[in-house]
């Protein structure tokens, strides 16, 4: 573990910084907001969309993203029961959460995880609205940032485990 442990140090100095800012709290309210679009729902209604309006893609687009989140789904499962990795408030009472996560560990980051997923399936289908979608999962994992749930490799492990999946998926079913 002792080669981690510079990591940790990094991570939780990253924390510390951010959410020791003097603009934390306002921070906080928008990151709240963004991180909230990254629960699901709005998977749902593009896939829908895609399904109802994009009569050449939307089946391929609604398999690979199901195919996607089938093999993501485990793998985050996995690794956040396996490796056990603590959020941020349990590291150092400076560290606070502005919000109740939904599960005990943080790594890896399952929202970010599935919004790089999302913005990767997106990309290769739509590729004209692939910009918007990244910057889109960028702020998602920001957000758990800002919101103290996550530190910083939480969501770069996130948003690799999302991107690989999609690109396994869309070469997988395609």
């Amino acid at each position: 573990m002792r080669t981690i442990e510079p990591i940790v140090r990094w991570d939780v100095a990253f924390s510390l910084f951010c959410l020791r800012s003097r603009y934390c709290n306002q921070s906080a309210m928008v990151s709240k907001a963004i991180s909230h679009t990254g629960d699901g729902h709005l998977y749902l209604l593009f896939a829908l969309l895609a399904v109802l309006i994009d009569s050449q893609h939307g089946g391929d687009f609604l398999a690979v993203g199901l195919t996607a989140f089938a093999v993501e789904l485990p793998i985050y499962w996995l690794a956040k029961n396996t490796l056990k990795r603590r959020r941020p408030a349990e590291f150092s009472d400076l560290l606070q959460s502005h919000i109740v996560p939904s599960d005990k560990y943080s790594l890896p980051s399952g929202h970010s995880a599935a919004a790089f997923l999302m913005a990767t399936v997106i990309g290769h289908f739509y590729p004209s609205l692939y910009p918007a979608c990244l910057i889109w999962a960028l702020a998602i994992g920001t957000s758990r940032i800002l919101l103290g749930v996550h530190f910083l490799t939480d969501v770069l492990i996130g948003a690799a485990l999302g991107i690989a999946c999609a690109n396994l998926a869309i070469n997988s079913v395609l």
